[in-house]
């Protein structure tokens, strides 16, 4: 099935500012409705009443540096 990506950012933010980005969404979510916000554009997607939710914790190694990172994701997603 091919990819199309609809929107993405990626930003540095302190932890507070991802919580209140965070809990937004879950205001959203309880709505229906997720307004997306980037710098350059902005998205609105309805999300049904049971989707699916994946929560996804990873630890990453660079082969050359050796250096880790961590990624915590927070998944949903639905067919229509």
């Amino acid at each position: 099935m091919p990819e199309e990506q609809l929107f993405k950012t990626e930003e540095v933010h302190s932890r507070a500012e991802i919580a209140d980005v965070l809990a937004t969404a879950a205001e959203q979510l309880e709505d229906g409705t997720v307004a997306l916000e980037g710098a350059t554009e902005t998205r609105a997607v309805d999300v049904p009443e049971n989707p699916r939710l994946e929560v996804e914790l990873e630890r990453l190694t660079d082969s050359e540096t050796g250096e880790q990172r961590y990624e915590l994701e927070y998944e949903i997603r639905w067919t229509e």
